[in-house]
Formats: structure tokens, C-alpha cells, sequence
């Protein structure tokens, strides 16, 4: 079975693809899924390094996201609503392989009108953004939102679920180009460069000076956007791309009545199970009207580049969700030509 497998603690780029990876077995409540399409993550890279919370005990297949098949020899336990060749979308440890192990309650269907490559993006950014969005903050229409890294996959996926949740967007990006795909493909309302001086004071112009009710921040720009949010505004930690773990000015926080939320979705299996249905059920009816809709970067990688893939997102180059396509729909391996 091919599949990158970590023995050591090492940066992506050092990693090679393998053919002779032993396939994985299925615990009592796990079926096997033949994995189509893998989504490449940011914490991809920093869990070859051991710098991410989730540290699995070597060897391990990298990759977290994946869809595809239940395979025809998987077990079915107990419980499962699957069958082999049912397809499913879902999150395990281990997707950058043809094959990977997955407990049947961290899989859903795969709706049947998307593709495997549209699939391989949900499990993870879309709940994390509508949890974020819908349970923490409390997005309410009419309201305004700022954005950061707005192009990026749980970005993209936040500026379309402000906008079916009837807010005003403002999208934030470090280039023109990634401003571009947020109106593009997210439908955002306003954009600001946050590379360029005092951008804080355009926020606040296009909210009439009043600053935005709601930050929503994968990067590590909650400090800066203080400057720029509402009285009672809702600030959510989403997570540190930009490489460094914040320090916020309390002081701001108290003048102006902010509250500091954070979101991590992977909690809630063990924390909150029962909100997960919810959650899941919320967005498919969202899918299913037309009204939100994954948005892929325009370069699919196949699984001998997933490498690559990890580096153009480490470098900032990419946009939306970046997506590994292992095997096509047909079953046939995806060849590096």
C-alpha cells in the first residue's frame, strides 16, 4: 500500500512516498475506506514536526481528511450504517494512503452531488467554521464580520457561511489576487489588505466608524483587530497559522466589553457529542439548497506530490481547500505524468 509514513519527527518536505506501507486494521468500531481524495491542513505540517497537540505514536501515516469507498473486505461493526461501496467523507489518522482505518462515527455519506474531491474538505473546516460562526459567536444577520486569511480553507468557508447567515463580509487577505477569490467564490462584501499600513482605519470606514461585531481569525491578528472591533464585539480564536501563539492587550479587551472566544472542533466528540448531528445536519441542508458550496484550489495534487501540495501551502501560495486526488472515481491510481 503506498502511503507517507512517519518514523521521526520531520519536516514534510523530508518525507517520501512508500509502496510497501502494511494496510491498516480495523478496530471494533472502525471500517476501512479505500480513500479517493485527501485534503492537505496546515496542522499536516506542523504533526510531522511534532509540534502539533494530536502526536501519534511512530510509525504513523500522515493526513487527517479523506473521501472515498467503504471497502468491499472491510468489517461492518455494529451499529454502522455503512456497507462496502458506500461512499463517505470523514476524518482519520492516516489518509495520505490508499487505505485508512476510520471509526464509522467520524464518517458521514457523501452526498451525491459531489464529487470525492469536493468531499475530501468538509470534515473539518466547515463544522469548525459554522460551530464557530453559529454556536460561539452568534452571528446574527444584519451584523458585520471581519475575515483574516479569507482565501484559505476555513477562510473561504467562513465569508460563505457569514453571508447565508445574512452578514456583512469583509474579507482580509495579504494580496490582491487573494482578495479577488474571496469576492470571486465567497461572495464577500468588502475586502482590506492587511499587509498595508493602518489597514484597521478601512475597517472602520466601511463600517461607518463603529468597527465589525465579529472577528473571525485563523492567523494570529486578534491584537491588531482591536483597533478596528465593535463595542461588545465577539473576537474568535480560530487557530495560528502565522506561526506564533498571541498575547492580547487585556486592557482593550476591557474598554471595549470584547469577549474572546475560541473554537476547536475536535473537541467536541469527546466534550459535546450531541451537538455534532446538529451541526452536520445544519450545514447538508445548507449544501443541499445551493447556497454554500466547497471552494478547491485550482491545482489538484495526486498522492506522489502531496509534498508539494504541503509546501505551497506552507508558503501561503494556495486558496481554498487544497485537495490530494489518490485515486479517481473509476478506482483507477492517479499516475504522476
Amino acid at each position: 500500500m503506498r502511503a507517507y509514513v512517519v518514523n521521526k519527527w520531520v519536516h514534510p518536505s523530508e518525507l517520501k512516498l512508500v509502496d510497501n506501507a502494511p494496510e491498516p486494521k480495523a478496530a471494533d468500531d472502525e471500517i476501512i475506506v479505500d480513500v479517493y481524495s485527501s485534503a492537505l491542513n496546515f496542522f499536516d505540517i506542523l504533526q510531522a514536526q511534532g509540534k502539533y497537540q494530536v502526536k501519534p505514536p511512530f510509525p504513523f501515516t500522515l493526513g487527517a481528511e479523506f473521501a472515498g469507498k467503504v471497502a468491499e473486505d472491510s468489517p461492518i461493526p455494529k451499529g454502522c450504517p455503512y456497507k462496502p461501496g458506500d461512499r463517505v467523507f470523514g476524518q482519520a489518522q492516516g489518509c495520505f494512503a490508499d487505505k485508512v482505518a476510520v471509526k464509522w462515527q467520524a464518517a458521514n455519506r457523501l452526498p451525491n452531488n459531489m464529487t470525492c474531491d469536493q468531499g475530501a474538505g468538509l470534515f473539518i473546516t466547515w463544522p469548525t467554521s459554522y460551530e464557530a460562526l453559529v454556536g460561539r459567536a452568534e452571528l446574527k444577520p444584519g451584523e458585520s464580520i471581519l475575515v483574516h486569511a479569507a482565501a484559505g480553507g476555513v477562510g473561504i468557508v467562513a465569508v460563505q457561511l457569514a453571508k447565508a447567515l445574512g452578514a456583512t463580509v469583509i474579507a482580509a487577505a495579504g494580496s490582491q489576487s487573494k482578495l479577488d477569490i474571496c469576492t470571486t467564490y465567497g461572495g464577500a462584501d468588502y475586502t482590506v489588505n492587511y499587509t498595508k499600513k493602518d489597514w484597521q482605519k478601512e475597517v472602520l470606514r466601511i463600517t461607518g466608524g463603529k468597527g465589525v461585531d465579529v472577528v473571525y481569525d485563523p492567523v494570529g491578528r486578534i491584537a491588531e483587530s482591536l483597533k478596528c472591533i465593535a463595542f461588545k464585539g465577539r473576537a474568535l480564536v480560530v487557530g495560528f497559522a502565522a506561526g506564533q501563539i498571541e498575547k492580547l492587550p487585556l486592557n482593550m479587551v476591557l474598554l471595549k466589553n470584547i469577549s474572546v472566544m475560541g473554537i476547536f472542533w475536535g473537541l467536541y466528540a469527546s466534550k459535546e457529542p450531541s451537538r455534532m448531528p446538529i451541526v452536520w445536519e445544519e450545514l447538508l441542508g445548507l449544501f443541499a439548497s445551493g447556497r454554500i458550496k466547497p471552494i478547491i484550489y485550482d491545482k489538484v495534487f495526486s498522492l506522489d506530490e502531496v509534498t508539494v501540495g504541503l509546501d505551497a501551502l506552507e508558503r501561503r501560495q494556495t486558496w481554498g481547500k487544497v485537495i490530494v486526488r489518490v485515486k479517481d472515481e473509476e478506482q483507477r491510481i492517479v499516475a504522476k505524468l
